[in-house]
């Protein structure tokens, strides 16, 4: 099976950061907009990215739309389940991170054995692509609750928060390019830190005007974001049909 995987450059994580921010203001939507509640929106959700996973891992080559349409259902998902546990569940944000981490060490340590590496850029079997998207899924959620955490219970509030996660962003990139640390380890911290990074900006795109925010709602924010998602995923198809210099 060939690599149905996007190569990790700049735009990758452009668009990751967008399709995140779009799962936190879509779930939102979902759950207090339209009042669906944290359960039935889990709900729905599970049901919707179970069809678009099952097309991704049967699908024969790389689909852009598809691809980051399933990071998309991880992402908003991954927000419904983070609420879900945090929330309705009353696990607590520092509790319901813990789970989430001691889950996602259990994804890699299985995944490390049952198949020597844990490459993000050269998946060929089903199973490990199964093992790629089960990590994601709970990297997404983990963001999500990690965020909560940092903006609500840590004490350093919205903007605290919003600093520290930028902080270790930019850390992560001087660690790629600076020392020798292995980049599918700084791949997975920067995933999982770009889920409360896009949360952030969500807040930034739905708040009041009072409290810093744009004030465009769940709903005009979702659509600016799905725009730009579509607009980068059509861009990243034009330059990889480029002839190579």
């Amino acid at each position: 099976m060939s690599s149905k995987l996007p190569r990790v450059v700049a735009l990758f994580w452009v668009m990751k950061i967008a399709a995140t921010t779009l799962g936190e203001t879509a779930s939102d939507h979902l759950a207090h907009t339209l009042e669906l509640g944290y359960a039935t929106t889990a709900l729905i959700l599970v049901v919707g990215f179970g069809a678009l996973l099952a097309w991704q891992l049967f699908s024969e080559k790389h689909r852009p739309f598809l691809f980051w349409s399933v990071i998309l259902a991880t992402s908003i998902l991954g927000t419904a389940l983070s609420d879900f546990m945090d929330r309705t569940l009353k696990l607590g944000y520092a509790t319901g991170s813990a789970i989430l981490v001691v889950l996602l060490a259990a994804v890699f340590a299985y995944w490390k054995k049952s198949a020597g590496t844990l490459s993000v850029t050269d998946i060929r079997t089903r199973r490990d692509e199964t093992l790629y998207w089960i990590a994601i899924l709970i990297s997404n959620t983990l963001g999500t609750a990690l965020g909560d955490y940092l903006a609500d219970d840590s004490g350093l509030g919205f903007a605290g928060g919003a600093a520290l996660i930028g902080g270790l962003l930019a850390l992560t990139l001087v660690l790629h390019f600076a020392t020798r640390i292995s980049k599918v380890a700084l791949f997975w911290i920067a995933f999982v830190l770009t889920r409360p990074f896009g949360a952030t900006l969500g807040d930034v795109l739905t708040k009041k005007h009072a409290e810093g925010g744009l004030d465009l709602g769940t709903l005009q924010a979702s659509g600016v974001l799905l725009a730009i998602l579509i607009a980068s995923i059509l861009y990243s198809q034009y330059r990889d049909k480029q002839p190579a210099a």
